[in-house]
């Protein structure tokens, strides 16, 4: 799957990931948030994380979650973006939510994570999106807050010396809990 863009002359469509698509979702997930090619998008954690954000493990193993869809983000036939849903009672946790850094900044992410919240209560009926962000992202979450997204407070340690989420360059992180109720 080509994940380099393009103009945008298409609707965007979605489909659920397939095996098939493990290398190139890995890809895309990595140039949306570390390295330098991370840097052309304002999504970028390559100044407080190192190393990976994923590999094709941790794609394959959402892949074959039951109760868990990794939606696949295509605009003329090229992949542009992907997230996961995952089934969580009455919530569904939104995550691995990556959009191609040139694409960035345009409007795509709402429009996505929109159709994400439509897609998991039309699927699982589930009245809440719940999501983890990494505390120290302060533009990241008022993107999220603007979509309707609450700050909880309950936080979580990072996993630090488990380098498949990456090499921390900073001794603060942790994620919050982020949630927002879906209308009926």
């Amino acid at each position: 799957m080509d994940t380099a863009p393009r103009p945008a002359t298409g609707d965007l469509t979605y489909r659920d990931a397939t095996y098939t698509d493990v290398d190139a979702l890995v890809q895309l997930i990595e140039s949306a948030y570390r390295g330098d090619t991370s840097r052309a998008g304002w999504t970028t954690e390559a100044d407080i994380l190192e190393g990976q954000r994923t590999d094709p493990e941790g794609v394959r193993d959402v892949i074959k979650c039951p109760d868990s869809r990794l939606l696949v983000v295509e605009r003329d036939g090229a992949a542009v973006a992907c997230c996961q849903l995952e089934h969580r009672g009455d919530a569904a946790y939104f995550g691995m939510f990556a959009v191609s850094p040139a694409l960035q900044g345009g409007g795509l992410g709402k429009v996505i994570i929109a159709e994400a919240e439509r897609t998991a209560r039309e699927s699982w009926g589930v009245r809440e999106m719940q999501m983890t962000v990494i505390s120290v992202r302060e533009d990241l979450i008022a993107w999220y807050e603007r979509r309707g997204y609450r700050r909880t407070g309950k936080m979580t340690p990072f996993p630090y010396g488990d380098e498949r989420f990456g090499i921390p360059q900073r001794d603060d992180l942790e994620f919050e809990l982020l949630v927002k109720a879906l209308d009926a």
